[in-house]
């Protein structure tokens, strides 16, 4: 693109654009600051999710389950798309706006193949029984009823394990036992089966919340894409293609953060 160019489409882009009064450095600034601000926020949301769940079950009992094929696919996905819109905003300050280009469109089909992911794991997880039953009550309505811990479906001990205050109970024989109850004298199996899967709820809220910020993501994208094509997003003027990385990374890190915390941990 020449010069002439560029600086036709900086005067229309300014006309659009509320930082146009200001310097390039305080537009910087101001769209980094402002990115941070939105971060926080999403930090601070999901620090509260991850604390309810860490204060819930304490007490009680608590189904850890393994994550499905699918979320494991996603970890790999997202950090690929981390690593291609990085060498997206590399190849537009080296003036390759084409390669730019097609690293963007990749990073915004990475991000539906990772956000189908998501989609498929809750899927998965619902039909072991982490999800909610539907049923009709008595005004012949819908009624949600999250399952019981009884409906999880696997091999204990290795698909999914139920656990007490951090231990694991012991199942033998059909019956639940404490994990201090090594004779297994007195089981826990009437008291486990009446208890609703919190854990479920945990994981589906999260889950969803987490892929309602990746779908601004994908907007985000898509508007950055579109701005590589038409000149708007242009070796001088990288910014928007600057924070729009950040939030993406954040995203990647977000979603690790999550895995660990509710397949690995707890």
């Amino acid at each position: 693109m020449s010069t002439d160019q560029i600086e036709v489409s900086e005067e229309g882009n300014n006309k659009k654009d509320v930082f146009a009064d200001f310097s390039p450095e305080v537009r910087e600034r101001t769209k980094k600051m402002l990115m941070y601000f939105i971060i926080f926020a999403i930090v601070m949301l999901f620090a509260g999710f991850t604390s309810a769940y860490i204060v819930s079950n304490m007490g009680k009992y608590w189904v850890h389950i393994e994550a499905p094929p699918s979320l494991w696919i996603s970890n790999l996905i997202i950090i690929a798309s981390s690593g291609t819109i990085w060498m997206a905003l590399r190849a537009m300050k080296q003036g390759k706006k084409q390669q730019s280009l097609i690293l963007m469109a990749v990073t915004l089909l990475l991000g539906i193949f990772f956000t189908l992911t998501q989609t498929k794991a809750w899927e998965t997880l619902s039909e072991r029984g982490m999800g909610w039953t539907v049923s009709e009550n008595g005004q012949g309505l819908e009624a949600y009823k999250w399952n019981s811990v009884d409906k999880i479906q696997g091999e204990y001990g290795e698909d999914y394990y139920i656990q007490k205050n951090g231990q694991q109970l012991i199942f033998n024989n059909g019956e639940y036992y404490a994990a201090n109850d090594v004779l297994m004298t007195e089981p826990l199996t009437r008291e486990v089966k009446q208890v609703t899967n919190s854990s479920g709820s945990y994981i589906w809220a999260l889950i969803i919340v987490h892929v309602l910020h990746l779908v601004f993501g994908l907007i985000y994208l898509s508007i950055n894409t579109i701005r590589i094509y038409t000149g708007v997003i242009h070796p001088g003027d990288t910014i928007r293609l600057y924070t729009n990385g950040m939030y993406w990374h954040f995203l990647g890190i977000l979603w690790l953060y999550l895995f660990v915390f509710l397949f690995l941990i707890h």
